[in-house]
């Protein structure tokens, strides 16, 4: 029994991302991208069952990357509450922001894709799920802090949802307006002076 041709498969996803980029989701062609790829589309079935699976996979990178990045944020959160250091918690610098936007840069293609293609996936919702999550992780964290006494303020879920969409909104729409890096690295300045998490939560 022969062993699957793997060297197939990064084809099939370099393909699949051009695909999705010019026509997003919903009207992406698996005909166009096996064409492209220079394979059959059973090729193409032994390895995804159809196009939310291949969606997922070229996307698959960049949601690891995040989910990564969000474990590595709340536990520095949590290790700043137990020394008590509120302030250094969400500190809304220009060189946070910044940071944020080379993380978003540097996964430009995967960003473009949950923001502005994914119409007709599982990923529609990607900024509301991903605040969702982001506002059940922030509550928690907020409930502990006020309860040691080291914020004064308790936010509502649901108003602290808005400002945090607000707040992802401001910076994925860099993307979604095809800001050129050195453009939204600029807009960080603007970022730093509109946004205050630490007055919010009273840290």
């Amino acid at each position: 029994m022969s062993l699957p041709n793997c060297s197939i498969d990064p084809k099939i996803l370099v393909s699949a991302k051009e695909e999705f980029l010019q026509k997003g989701f919903a009207e992406a062609s698996l005909r166009e991208i096996c064409q492209k790829a220079g394979v059959t589309t059973g090729a193409l079935y032994k390895r995804f069952s159809g196009k939310e699976e291949l969606f997922a996979a070229v996307l698959e990178p960049t949601l690891k990357d995040i989910n990564a990045l969000s474990e590595a944020v709340e536990q520095s959160n949590y290790e700043h509450l137990e020394r008590a250091e509120m302030q250094a918690v969400w500190d809304m610098s220009e060189a946070t922001h910044q940071r944020w936007i080379e993380f978003l840069y540097s996964r430009y293609d995967g960003f473009k894709l949950l923001l502005c293609c994914s119409a007709g996936s599982v990923y529609a919702n990607f900024l509301n799920d991903f605040v969702a999550e982001n506002t059940k992780h922030t509550l928690a964290f907020v409930e502990k802090a006020f309860a040691r006494g080291l914020t004064k303020n308790r936010i509502d879920e649901d108003e602290l949802h808005i400002l945090l969409t607000a707040y992802w909104s401001t910076l994925f729409e860099t993307i979604i307006h095809d800001f050129s890096k050195e453009k939204a690295l600029h807009h960080c300045s603007i970022i730093t002076k509109f946004f205050n998490w630490q007055a919010v939560l009273g840290f």
